[in-house]
């Protein structure tokens, strides 16, 4: 079977560590891999390497075959030009699938979950499997254990048959208020809504064709058999919709398998406080946390010491530039939070003062009105790119290592102390050959002071379009 992986999606409530441009797919959360790193590895289990696709949109296409790049050679990433939500993304990756390989078996998954008990998680993609090859849209329904508001239902029918653990799906639920949601917990009828989909390619398409037209016109436009590229212009008439609403609501052809493995889509700070060890008190403390007389709470520290005194069902989260604190029952809402910051134009919804690239990462110091200053750390045989910038200005001094930097056709050879000027407009790029880390800091002046001021000639990561 072929895998599709969507790993689009800002992961608002889990501001301030997930941001705009950089999700909560992209991050460890307290494990050694990221979600999507561990999405991957879980396909793996059931497909080759070849058989598995993902896609994205262009603002996380670097940082998701970046980290893909660690697992595996040349990682097939599609790269959405504009977010358009998940029914695009999947038609389009199932659309390349058919011109590329054929009718096949397609398991479609979000790249945000978390399942640890790979053996049982294979046993639910077998049973489903089944199914689709006799035709139906499978769905994998999570058992609720508790009533919880934050994910929408699905209701079951009937068996299919009685010996059968396979439902009927009669219809899909929005995410209910707590009263409703005590009503679906306690019939037994509702399942959560996983967002994993199992079918045939042809099958989809048909129900594409019958139930999202425009949708289904807009892929007769491409042909990946002659490119892997997603045209702006065609994809840009997409609707922007998601897979629930615009197929998997409307057909009658759906059954769902209850997965058998545990399932977690930590969708808010309360679910990372579930999957975490608790100590005597109940609390979770994670990085540079005291914490006393502290009852069923989270301290998660990404740097400062954090220090709590008599809280009780409390969540505390600290990053460089920002603290969150509420109510732990409260989490669904900090999405609220997320979307005031971005209703003020406050870049601390967009983006982390420190920022991972596929060569280190960039920290930034001081910002200002025409001026921003930034710690760059590259990694041993890291490189920028060849690039320049129409809008700024930079000043480069080196702290710890050595920096061979290419000027306008001319390299030098940088040691700490020494520091050299990027005029406006020049070529220019930054690598470290060396095994010891290199750090710089960086002075950036002039009008647009921004990332989209970066105009790429050349990249070692394959960010720049051919």
């Amino acid at each position: 079977m072929y895998g599709i992986i969507l790993a689009g999606g800002s992961g608002s409530r889990l501001w301030p560590l997930s941001r705009e441009l950089y999700p909560k797919q992209l991050l460890k959360i307290n494990t050694e891999k990221s979600l999507l790193e561990g999405t991957y590895l879980r396909l793996l289990q059931i497909t080759d390497e070849n058989k598995i696709i993902s896609i994205t949109n262009s603002k996380h296409y670097s940082d998701v075959k970046s980290q893909l790049d660690e697992i595996t050679k040349n990682p097939v990433v599609l790269q959405e030009p504009t977010s358009k939500n998940t029914a695009p993304a999947a038609s389009v990756c199932v659309k390349y699938i058919l011109d590329k390989f054929g009718d096949d078996i397609i398991l479609i998954v979000p790249s945000d979950h978390l399942i640890n008990d790979l053996k049982l998680f294979k046993e639910s993609v077998v049973e489903a499997e089944n199914l689709a090859k006799k035709g139906y849209i499978v769905t994998f329904g999570i058992k609720p254990s508790s009533p919880q508001t934050g994910y929408g239902y699905i209701k079951t029918d009937k068996e299919i048959t009685k010996k059968s653990n396979e439902w009927l799906v009669s219809e899909f639920k929005e995410k209910p208020d707590e009263k409703t949601a005590k009503k679906y917990f306690k019939s037994g009828k509702y399942y959560w809504n996983s967002g994993m989909f199992m079918f045939k390619a042809s099958v989809f398409m048909e129900a594409l064709r019958k139930y999202a037209p425009d949708i289904y016109s807009n892929l007769s436009e491409y042909d990946f058999k002659k490119s892997d590229s997603i045209d702006f212009m065609k994809f840009d008439k997409m609707p922007s919709i998601s897979l629930d609403y615009a197929v998997m609501e409307k057909t009658n052809n759906m059954v769902l398998v209850p997965l058998k493995s545990d399932w977690n889509d930590l969708g808010c700070w309360e679910s990372i406080y579930d999957i975490n060890k608790k100590n005597k008190d109940g609390n979770v403390n994670i990085g540079n946390v005291i914490a006393k007389d502290c009852k069923n709470s989270m301290l998660y520290s990404s740097d400062r010491l954090i220090a709590g005194v008599g809280l009780d069902n409390i969540l505390l989260v600290e990053t460089a530039d920002a603290i969150l604190v509420c109510d732990k029952n409260k989490t669904q809402e900090v999405k609220a939070v997320y979307d005031k910051l971005k209703e003020m134009k406050n870049e601390a919804h967009r983006i982390h003062t420190t920022v991972y690239r596929p060569w280190g990462y960039y920290t930034v110091l001081n910002q200002g009105e025409g001026y921003l200053t930034k710690m760059i750390c590259v990694s041993p045989r890291g490189q920028l790119s060849l690039q320049s910038h129409n809008f700024r200005s930079e000043h480069w001094v080196v702290l710890n290592g050595q920096a061979r930097v290419t000027l306008d056709n001319k390299t030098y050879i940088l040691k700490p102390g020494s520091s050299i000027d990027i005029p406006v407009k020049i070529k220019h790029s930054l690598a470290n050959p060396y095994d010891v880390e290199l750090k710089i800091i960086e002075v950036q002046k002039g009008d647009k002071l921004t990332e989209d001021d970066i105009i790429r000639y050349k990249d070692i990561y394959g960010r720049v379009k051919a």
